[in-house]
């Protein structure tokens, strides 16, 4: 049985850690999480790299219900907040 997802964080902000997701699920993962978010809900993304195909992607897939705005862009510490409208 299952019941539906309480989304409880008190901000609205969702943490994603893609460094911990095998390189082949990610992109499915991060799409299940953006799916999974209500409007004014936030995933704050985390990577060591940036992710310009997967930008574009979202991009295409979610336009302009979905604000990308970089918190930290540094090599090896990317940090993006997804953000949905």
């Amino acid at each position: 049985m299952s019941q539906a997802h309480l989304h409880l964080s008190p901000d609205a902000i969702y943490p994603f850690d893609a460094r911990g997701v095998a390189k082949r699920f990610r992109h499915a993962a991060i799409f299940g999480a953006l799916d999974s978010l209500q409007p004014g809900e936030t995933m704050r993304f985390a990577n060591d790299h940036d992710p310009l195909p997967l930008l574009s992607q979202i991009a295409q897939r979610y336009g302009d219900r979905v604000r990308v705005d970089y918190r930290q862009r540094e090599p090896g510490a990317i940090v993006i907040d997804f953000s949905v409208q």
